[in-house]
C-alpha cells in the first residue's frame, strides 16, 4: 500500500482495542525509555494521543528530542505494530476536555483542569506492522506450516509504511 489514506486506515484497524502501548522517547544520556500509556479513545488519523505529567521525565525528554516510537501488542489478534514519529506537548484545555475520559481520573484525579495534565500528540511519520493469523485455529495452522516449510512468513504479514504527508 503506497496511498497514505489506506495506509492509516489500516493502521487503525490493527490497533483499535489495543489500551496500552509502549512509549519509547531519548533520554538525555542517549538511552531508549519506554514507559506504557494508554492511547486515548479517539480515531487514528495520523496521530497518536497520550495524557502525561507535564513535569514528569517522559515529557522533558520530548521537549529536548522529539522522535519517539510507540509500539502495540495485540496477542489475541495476533498483530504487532511499531509507529516512528514526531511527539508535541499539548497543554489546550479545549482539546484535553475533548480526550478527557472518566479512567484519567485514576491518575489526575483533581480532573481534567489539573494544571499538570497535559497531552502527547505523536504524529506518526512511519509504521511497521506484524499481522498473523488471528483466530486459535489460524495460530495452529501458521505454527504447523512454518514448521512444515521453514517459512515464518507463510501466513503472516510484515510491511512498512512512509506515513509523511
Amino acid at each position: 500500500m503506497n496511498d497514505r489514506a489506506a495506509n492509516i486506515r489500516h493502521l487503525a484497524e490493527l490497533i483499535r482495542d489495543v489500551d496500552i502501548a509502549m512509549l519509547t522517547t531519548v533520554a538525555p544520556d542517549g538511552r531508549l525509555v519506554s514507559r506504557p500509556l494508554g492511547t486515548q479513545d479517539v480515531e487514528f488519523d495520523g496521530d497518536l494521543w497520550f495524557a502525561s505529567e507535564y513535569d514528569s521525565g517522559k515529557a522533558a525528554e520530548i521537549e529536548a528530542n522529539p522522535h519517539v516510537n510507540v509500539a502495540y501488542a495485540s496477542k489475541g489478534k495476533n498483530s504487532y505494530v511499531s509507529v516512528a514519529g514526531r511527539a508535541s506537548l499539548v497543554r489546550d484545555r479545549d482539546r484535553i476536555e475533548q480526550l478527557w475520559s472518566p479512567a484519567m481520573k485514576l491518575f489526575f484525579p483533581n480532573g481534567k483542569d489539573d494544571p499538570n495534565l497535559c497531552l502527547i500528540r505523536v504524529e506518526a511519520e512511519s509504521a511497521e506492522y506484524w499481522d498473523g493469523p488471528g483466530t486459535a485455529m489460524g495460530k495452529a495452522l501458521y505454527f504447523a506450516l512454518t514448521a512444515v516449510t521453514n517459512n515464518p512468513g507463510s501466513l503472516s504479514e510484515n510491511e512498512r509504511m512512509d506515513l509523511r504527508h
